[in-house]
């Protein structure tokens, strides 16, 4: 009946050949030769034309009886690609995550779609864009709005957008000119496509009235069919009225038209092998694990099989539709899965981001009581965040309610995050108003001269200001440097005074340098006796300097160090170099205002050193009571008797230093 092109698969990577076997004006019999009047014609073939008539509508009848969720769910989408010829481009467009894509990314994907898609291909992934962005930045505006009104703004004064938010909004601009462009001309062809259709129709049902070769009347037939193949997208509001109103009078004509049997037969033929290869593609589609792929060439199938090819032989007619349909419901019950386990997933990724909810509700309910604190909630938030954009998409009936209930309890959070910042910025205020206080007093007492009475105060302030804590950012350089400024002014005042009045102790502290330099740099005659004259005329010389300033008083330290650095360079007897040095360390003790706590300490430390020779003397004797048999000459007892030797020459030392000290009392 109807001819037909190759099938193709929606996405054009496989193909179900369906060749025309419709006779041709050809092949077709010369029906002059076999045919009466045009009423005579339709009474001879009357039961032929019957049956044909019955074999259409028991295959409508068919479709109808068998149309279970499957068939529907398929004749439901034909009837909606009825009305955009460009519904298969429209499903290869790429869906993505917009979840969990920020607004930068969102922006930058609608951007991607508008060049490399038709404007009517893309209306569902902008439509989850615009929806994904316009809640983030809903919730942008929130946090910057609580934000403003924390510092102090007026809610009403506020407004806020930042540069991804006019970008998007520009492409959503050219987004809507493109479609509502493409939606005007679209309407306007659909029209145009449906007067042509209705025309067709019209002249159908003009043929019933034409008397002219059956032959001609045929071709005449199958010329308008081809003509209704090509005529373009309709309304889908008129789609199944004019196709009903098509086959209404397709019908009608073969009622009219006198076909013999050979001629019907063939047409039999023909459609039970069309018939059978889109049975045979149905069944490949079957074993396809591409779902989405085999169901939208399955639609395909079913509109070639409804819309394209006419009624089989009725020993067929059973058989090849349940053969049908059981591909079908294999590519149904295959899809009907799919979505089962994709739902699966979904309710995974639920619990998933149930659970980060619950992370950052209880990190809200945590009430952190220094910046740190908050400082390091802010940063597990954000992560919490972010893995709750990357958790995947969730079941679109609880879509909304997360989202809500996630904006809700990062809301929360915010809001105990600015109260503390909030309340933070009020102590730092009031910090900053004590500050400045202590800065009025500094100010005012920078230039005294009365040191006794105000060097307590200025010391005291600065120690007030370290316990007051933090202060404005802003503020807080500014307030540091001013108080800085006037107590260096003072502090610097104070010690030029001091310096003016002790400029002699100053001067003592020069020489001291100059001298100390000259001690390290000193040679040696090899004389020892001379040399140790001359250290102690260095000593002397020191001392005859007199007193240095107090925070200068460790050069005293440095000094007698370099002379016991220029005994030990001397070549004299272990004891008298002690014994030197130790003289020359009480020298020290002398210059110093402590000397009486620094001798007691050295005479403490002589009597121990004392009492620690002679006992160790006491165990050497002792021990030589152990050897009465045995020679004086043998090396161990020789030994011992060195040893006590070493031990009363270095008790004789300490002595003589105790000796020294006892006289430094007096």
């Amino acid at each position: 009946m109807l001819e037909n092109d190759n099938l193709q698969e929606a996405e054009g990577k496989k193909e179900v050949e369906i060749k025309d076997s419709t006779p041709t004006e050809q092949t077709t019999p010369k029906v002059e030769d076999n045919t009466t009047t045009e009423n005579e014609a339709i009474v001879e073939t009357k039961d032929d034309v019957t049956e044909v008539v019955e074999e259409t509508t028991t295959a409508t009848e068919n479709v109808v009886e068998t149309d279970s969720e499957m068939h529907a769910e398929i004749e439901a989408s034909n009837a909606e690609d009825a009305e955009d010829e460009s519904n298969a481009e429209r499903h290869e467009v790429e869906e993505k995550d917009y979840h969990a894509m920020s607004m930068q990314d969102l922006a930058t994907e609608l951007n991607r779609l508008l060049k490399h898609h038709k404007i009517q291909t893309i209306s569902k992934q902008v439509n989850q864009i615009k929806a994904e962005f316009n809640a983030k930045f809903s919730q942008l505006i929130d946090e910057k709005k609580e934000e403003f009104v924390n510092e102090g703004g007026n809610e009403i004064d506020f407004y806020y957008t930042d540069d991804n938010k006019k970008l998007f909004n520009q492409l959503y601009k050219d987004y809507k000119q493109s479609i509502n462009a493409y939606y005007k001309e679209r309407e306007h062809q659909l029209k145009l496509n449906l007067e042509n259709r209705l025309a067709i129709i019209e002249e159908i049902k003009g043929l019933l009235s034409v008397e002219e070769n059956m032959g001609t009347t045929y071709k005449t037939f199958k010329e308008l069919q081809e003509k209704w193949r090509n005529a373009g997208p309709i309304p889908r509001d008129k789609y199944n009225n004019a196709w009903n109103t098509y086959h209404h009078h397709v019908e009608r004509f073969y009622d009219f038209l006198h076909l013999n049997n050979d001629l019907r037969d063939m047409d039999f033929k023909h459609n039970y092998d069309q018939k059978l290869k889109i049975i045979e593609r149905a069944e490949e589609l079957a074993g396809d694990d591409n779902i989405n792929r085999s169901f939208r060439e399955l639609q395909v199938l079913h509109k070639l099989w409804k819309e394209e090819l006419g009624p089989v032989a009725k020993a067929h007619r059973e058989e090849i539709w349940e053969r049908f349909s059981n591909a079908t419901k294999t590519i149904h019950d295959k899809r009907q899965a799919y979505y089962a386990d994709l739902d699966k997933a979904y309710e995974k990724n639920l619990e998933k981001k149930e659970e980060i909810i619950a992370s950052i509700q209880t990190i809200a309910d945590d009430k952190a009581s220094s910046h740190g604190a908050w400082q390091k909630k802010i940063r597990e938030v954000e992560a919490l965040r972010e893995a709750f954009f990357n958790a995947g998409k969730v079941p679109l009936k609880v879509n909304e309610a997360t989202w809500a209930k996630f904006k809700d309890t990062v809301r929360t959070f915010n809001r105990g995050k600015n109260k503390f910042y909030k309340d933070l910025k009020k102590d730092q205020y009031e910090n900053l108003q004590k500050k400045r206080e202590l800065i009025k007093i500094a100010e005012e007492n920078k230039d005294s001269e009365d040191f006794a009475v105000v060097t307590p105060l200025m010391k005291k302030i600065q120690s007030d200001w370290k316990k007051i804590g933090h202060v404005p950012r802003r503020d807080s350089d500014k307030v540091w440097k001013e108080f800085k400024d006037a107590c260096n002014h003072y502090f610097d005042k104070m010690h030029a005074h001091r310096k003016a009045e002790n400029q002699h102790l100053y001067d003592a502290f020069d020489k001291k340098v100059k001298l100390l330099d000259e001690l390290k740099a000193i040679e040696f005659s090899g004389d020892n006796k001379a040399d140790v004259e001359t250290l102690k005329t260095r000593i002397a010389d020191w001392k005859a300097i007199g007193y240095v300033p107090q925070n200068k008083r460790y050069i005293d330290g440095k000094f007698y160090k370099a002379i016991d650095e220029a005994f030990d360079k001397l070549k004299m007897e272990k004891s008298k170099l002690e014994m030197v040095k130790f003289e020359s360390k009480l020298e020290n003790f002398a210059n110093n205002d402590n000397d009486t706590r620094l001798l007691d300490n050295e005479q403490n430390f002589i009597r121990k050193k004392i009492g620690e020779v002679q006992s160790e003397i006491t165990q050497l004797e002792n021990n030589l009571q152990f050897f009465t048999n045995v020679d004086s000459d043998n090396p161990l007892v020789k030994d011992v008797h060195k040893n006590i030797a070493k031990h009363k020459k270095e008790l004789d030392t300490w002595k003589a230093k105790l000796t020294k000290i006892r006289g430094m009392y007096s």
